[in-house]
């Protein structure tokens, strides 16, 4: 077991030992070395596809909070239209209006995420943990939600335990519960615990239930 303690000695117990993040990581780099000319595939296909049905940038970078609370970018296909900037409130619902047509097809099967597999390799997130957060919401939800900093304590992940059960969580009211869930996934984590959120992942990927 990993222990992380703050300034005020709470704890939070991490699941697993040396040995299994270890592993974890060895994973992580090893399936996303293997999907790299996959992503090189899809992103030529994507941007044939924009010059009709989505025109601009075939990738969107965004700051977003990961391990120990530190910002880094995230790299995502582009789904929405282009704006100069973010203006959405961490409680308001997305913005459905400016996904375009071609970017709702990539979200409906996750595949906007692909690009993160980058973002695996270069050390930032992992293939499956916490998903990240804008990070202006993010600070807002340090002093808002109970404990939220907690599941801040490992990499985030591509896919993660809230989002296969709760899905997009908007408000507070909703990231407390997703960070209920992430902290219980820290806790508790394990190789089967991963391997039933891969197949979640699937799951929500051929049913066509992303957002």
């Amino acid at each position: 077991m990993l222990e992380i303690k703050d300034m005020h000695d709470n704890t939070i117990v991490i699941s697993g030992g040396y040995f299994f993040w270890g592993f974890k990581r060895t994973f992580d780099l090893a399936m996303c070395f293997f999907l790299l000319p996959f992503l090189m595939f899809v992103t030529f296909m994507i941007l044939f596809l924009n010059l009709f049905f989505n025109k601009g940038s075939v990738f969107f970078i965004q700051k977003r909070m990961g391990k120990d609370c530190e910002p880094f970018y995230a790299i995502k296909f582009r789904t929405m239209k282009k704006i100069d900037n973010i203006n959405r409130k961490y409680f308001d619902p997305l913005e459905t209006d400016r996904i375009t047509p071609l970017g709702y097809i990539l979200r409906k099967i996750r595949l906007d995420e692909l690009p993160q597999i980058l973002n695996v390799i270069r050390g930032d997130m992992s293939l499956i943990g916490p998903r990240p957060d804008y990070y202006e919401h993010a600070l807002l939800f340090l002093d808002n939600v109970p404990y939220y900093k907690y599941r801040h304590s490992i990499r985030p992940g591509i896919s993660g335990l809230s989002q296969i059960r709760l899905g997009y969580a908007e408000g507070i009211e909703a990231t407390k519960k997703k960070s209920k869930i992430d902290i219980f996934y820290i806790q508790n984590v394990n190789t089967f615990l991963d391997i039933k959120i891969f197949f979640g992942t699937l799951q929500t990927v051929f049913k066509g239930l992303g957002v």
